[in-house]
């Protein structure tokens, strides 16, 4: 599997938001849009930027605001060990 596709575990924050305790990382990235969007927590005046609610500050380092470019590198410590086969 590619690294887009193999599944991981995900720490409990990051299930909390996307629903899920095993995830591949394309899936997390859309998991985490869809709770943003379901929640509408992106700025009015610049969509590019995440206001970060409870869940959202848990994965965020505790950010209360968040560049949408900047979420990879911050998710990337709630992505742990990948699924056995």
């Amino acid at each position: 599997f590619s690294g887009l596709t193999r599944e991981h575990h995900v720490s409990s924050a990051l299930s909390n938001v996307i629903g899920k305790t095993t995830s591949s990382r394309g899936q997390i990235t859309k998991g985490i849009w869809e709770y943003i969007k379901k929640n509408d927590l992106q700025q009015p005046h610049d969509r590019r930027m995440i206001r970060c609610d409870y869940n959202l500050q848990q994965i965020f380092d505790g950010n209360t605001e968040v560049h949408m470019l900047s979420m990879g590198k911050l998710i990337q410590q709630h992505i742990l060990e990948p699924v056995s086969s």
